[in-house]
């Protein structure tokens, strides 16, 4: 009897275990990180996590223990061993497999694995480009490590099942059994205290980093995913009244002055305009609003006869988000983004509708597929007369993983302004700066780390935009365009911004073109 009934807290050990060994590969990875936080730090992601790795233990258990009442009442025919092996490594692959993502997933974004990626299970040509620069092979050695090390826990911990002992009755192991299963409640809610265990109860530290490791991946993935679609009253943190009373004073403001503050930046009234949004470009890597210099030469040196705005801040940390920030003025939201509701972005107020109001012609223009994050939807219910994407692009110039290059594409648009109607609204967005970091010109910086790549990235694109300034300056609507230059985000490279640092998210801002009053410059 105590051989057999010693399965329940032997695979509950297994599964803790489990969890320990892939916080320990997450540490390993990020080594760097890692190799920063003092010892305490480093035994508090383990102490503090054990809580949640518990509780996920505790769902994971919940069916082999079932299997466990069900194979007393059934008797030595039924597979009970054969079953649990079964559910542990199907649950088990299935956790390697989220921890190997998400270990690659943290360093890119800056956050532990959630349901964010399933917006993105519709582009698979875009997530497999945006995984180019993944190093596949460590991450398969990493998953097979992290399932050779769950298999020998399982052989050591779990074992085989003995049979019942000789005249021990079905019905009392049936009930020890029921017994085991209750008791999980209480891991599995983190405890007898009144609310159930969520994330906050395993962050400990001032560093983001230490926190995130502490966080249980399946345990962070199953909440994200249940709280996916509970949309209604989510971020209701106060009552009406009380929210009411705070922002009514940001509401006493003085009636605007007639709008003489665009005018006296602008030559005429209607002025053509050429919207570039520049991916990726952090405030960091631009030295004209006090960032690295020589990164940006174009772009600073246009800054000098420009309007530039150095305190300008992203809505949010992904394109998606950004583009319907920048084109409609829509917030960013937490767990999701407006762009992927089509329903809901045809009720968004939006750049291309007014000047479209106005008379103006327009265009949209990219060297990637629309389709990716459901841009197109949102761009198509915008009222963009004419849509440019990689499709449009000869084979031979879709020459990186994500479609066609950033001087591509520029000398794309100067081609089509030429017939373009004035006056046009002329919208481009750039790609070579977002991951993998391609490029196809010698890289200006040495190194060959992820910080190299992706300043020699937004070298290149700063590069293509010379060219396209440089050959639009000689073009008969130059002279009536205001350009504006803007990034859909920005980049937690260079350095190690935690996830809501503003420095992450400092993007510079630019107007310039031929139309600027000489006073504006």
């Amino acid at each position: 009897m105590k051989n057999r009934f010693a399965f329940q807290w032997r695979y509950f050990l297994f599964w803790l275990t489990f969890f320990v060994v892939a916080k320990a590969l997450f540490l390993l990875y990020h080594f760097a990180r890692t190799s920063s936080l003092p010892a305490p730090a480093i035994a508090g992601i383990f102490g503090y996590g054990l809580r949640l790795d518990a509780s996920t233990t505790a769902y994971l258990s919940a069916i082999p223990y079932g299997l466990f009442i069900l194979g007393s009442l059934v008797g030595p025919r039924f597979p009970l061993a054969t079953l649990v092996r079964g559910y542990t490594a199907g649950a088990g692959l299935l956790v390697g497999l989220l921890s190997v993502a998400d270990l690659e997933l943290y360093r890119a974004w800056g956050f532990r694995l959630d349901a964010t990626p399933l917006q993105y299970l519709d582009s698979p040509a875009e997530m497999a480009a945006s995984a180019g620069s993944a190093p596949l092979a460590l991450l398969g050695l990493a998953l097979a490590g992290l399932l050779a090390a769950g298999a020998f826990l399982y052989a050591m911990l779990v074992g085989q099942i003995p049979p019942l002992p000789t005249g021990f009755g079905r019905g009392r192991a049936a009930l020890a059994g029921l017994l085991y299963t209750a008791l999980l409640v209480v891991p599995l809610r983190g405890g007898i205290q009144q609310i159930p265990i969520n994330q906050s109860d395993v962050y400990f530290s001032a560093t983001p980093f230490a926190n995130h490791a502490a966080v249980n991946l399946p345990w962070n993935v199953a909440n994200s995913l249940r709280l996916r679609d509970t949309r209604t009253g989510r971020y209701r943190f106060l009552a009406d009244s009380t929210a009411a009373r705070l922002v009514r004073p940001l509401r006493t403001y003085a009636q605007p002055a007639p709008d003489t503050v665009a005018h006296s930046l602008l030559r005429i009234r209607r002025p053509n305009v050429v919207f570039i949004i520049l991916e990726s470009f952090t405030s960091k890597l631009v030295g004209s609003v006090g960032g690295e210099a020589g990164v940006t030469p174009n772009l600073d040196s246009l800054a000098r006869t420009g309007v530039l705005f150095n305190n300008i801040y992203a809505a949010g940390d992904r394109s998606q988000k950004g583009l319907v920030a920048l084109l409609s003025g829509f917030p960013n939201q937490p767990n999701t983004s407006i762009i992927k509701y089509p329903r809901k972005t045809e009720r968004l107020p939006h750049l291309c509708q007014s000047l479209k109001r106005a008379g103006y012609s327009s265009r949209y223009s990219y060297g990637g597929e629309l389709a990716f994050a459901n841009m197109k939807s949102y761009l198509v219910t915008a009222g963009y007369e004419q849509l440019t994407e990689r499709a449009d692009f000869p084979k031979s110039q879709q020459n990186s993983k994500w479609g066609a290059h950033d001087h591509v594409l520029f000398e794309r648009v100067l081609r089509d302004l030429r017939t373009q109607p004035q006056p046009f609204f002329s919208t481009i967005f750039t790609l070579s700066s977002h991951e993998p970091f391609e490029i196809p010109i010698p890289r200006k910086f040495r190194g060959t780390d992820e910080t190299a790549l992706f300043r020699n990235s937004v070298y290149y694109t700063d590069w293509a935009l010379g060219r396209f300034l440089q050959a639009a300056r000689r073009q008969p609507w130059y002279d009536n365009t205001l350009l504006v230059l803007v990034a859909d985000h920005g980049h937690g490279l260079p350095g190690d911004n935690p996830v809501d640092d503003p420095a992450k998210f400092r993007i510079p801002l630019l107007l310039a073109g031929g139309v600027l009053r000489p006073e504006a410059r």
